[in-house]
C-alpha cells in the first residue's frame, strides 16, 4: 500500500484503527484476551474483520482493496482460506493527489467529503464454513446515537496526551476501549476521543492498523456488531494521530443490511 494512503487512512490495513488510550489509565486495563471477542478476524499484515455468518467476514473496503489478492485470513488463531472478496460498488478510493494535499496542508476538508460519500464496506467469503466460532449478529436498529460502544483492535497504540507516530507498529496486542456515539446518520457513526475528566473510565479512540475492526453494542450477554473502523479526523493542527479530540468514523452496518444480505444469499 502506498505510504500516503497508509498515513491518510489512519485506520486500516496498512491501515487504520488501533486502540489509543487515556494517559491516566494503565495500559493493562485496556488489554483483552482473545476469548472476549473470538469472532475478530485478522487480515494479512494489518486490519481486521468480523465473522457474521459461517462463511462470511465483513470488513472495511479500504482494508482489502490495497492488497492484490487475499488468500487467507486468521480467525481464532487458525488460518482460513478465502474464496472471494466482494467490495461494495460504491467504494471510492482517495486519489494520491488528494492525499498529498491533505498531508501537506493538514486541510482534510475534501478528503473527508470524499470518504463521507463512499461505501467503505466489503465481504470476504471463506472456502469452508467456520464451525468452531459463533458468528456475531448485526445491529439493525437506527438508534446508535448516544449509545456506549466497545471497540477491539490490535493496531498501533498510544495515549491521548501525545498520540502515536505514523511509523509505529500496526499489529500489536489486543486491546478494547469504550466510547459514546456522538453522531449516526446514513453510512456513518462517529465518536470523539474525549480527554479526562469528561472521558469514560476506559475511554479510547482508534489508530493505525485496525480498519475493519468491530464497533459493538451490548445486548444482554451478547455483542451486536454496529460498525466497522474506517477513518479518523485528527481535529488538530498537531500532525500526530491518536490525540484527545480525534474523531473516529465507522461504517454504520444498520445502513448496509440489505446489501450484505443480497451478497450472502447470492452464489457467484
Amino acid at each position: 500500500m502506498p505510504r500516503l494512503l497508509c498515513l491518510a487512512l489512519l485506520l486500516v490495513s496498512c491501515h487504520a484503527n488501533a486502540i489509543v488510550i487515556r494517559d491516566d489509565v494503565e495500559d493493562a486495563e485496556y488489554r483483552a484476551a482473545p476469548s472476549e471477542f473470538p469472532a475478530l478476524v485478522d487480515l494479512p499484515g494489518a486490519g481486521h474483520g468480523v465473522l457474521i455468518a459461517p462463511e462470511w467476514v465483513v470488513t472495511a473496503a479500504h482494508a482489502v482493496s490495497w492488497q492484490p489478492a487475499i488468500t487467507e485470513v486468521s480467525l481464532g488463531g487458525v488460518d482460513r482460506a478465502v474464496e472471494r472478496v466482494v467490495i461494495h460498488p460504491g467504494f471510492r478510493q482517495p486519489s494520491p493527489a488528494l492525499q498529498e494535499q491533505a498531508l501537506a496542508t493538514w486541510d482534510w476538508t475534501l478528503f473527508r467529503a470524499l470518504l463521507a460519500s463512499s461505501d467503505d464496506i466489503a465481504l470476504v467469503q471463506l472456502k469452508e464454513a467456520v464451525t468452531d466460532i459463533a458468528p456475531v449478529a448485526l445491529y439493525t436498529r437506527d438508534d446508535e446515537f448516544g449509545q456506549t460502544i466497545t471497540v477491539f483492535g490490535k493496531g498501533a497504540s498510544g495515549h491521548g496526551a501525545t498520540g502515536y507516530a505514523f511509523s509505529d507498529p500496526q499489529r500489536t496486542e489486543l486491546r478494547r476501549a469504550r466510547n459514546q456515539v456522538t453522531s449516526a446518520h446514513e453510512r456513518w457513526l462517529c465518536y470523539v476521543f474525549d480527554a479526562p475528566p469528561q472521558a469514560l473510565p476506559l475511554e479510547g479512540g482508534t489508530g493505525s492498523g485496525d480498519s475493519g475492526g468491530p464497533v459493538l453494542i451490548e445486548a444482554g450477554e451478547d455483542w451486536l456488531l454496529a460498525g466497522l473502523g474506517s477513518w479518523v479526523d485528527p481535529q488538530s493542527t498537531v500532525r500526530k494521530p491518536g490525540r484527545y479530540g480525534q474523531v473516529s468514523c465507522n461504517v454504520r452496518l444498520s445502513h448496509y443490511g440489505s446489501w450484505i444480505e443480497s451478497v450472502i444469499s447470492t452464489r457467484p
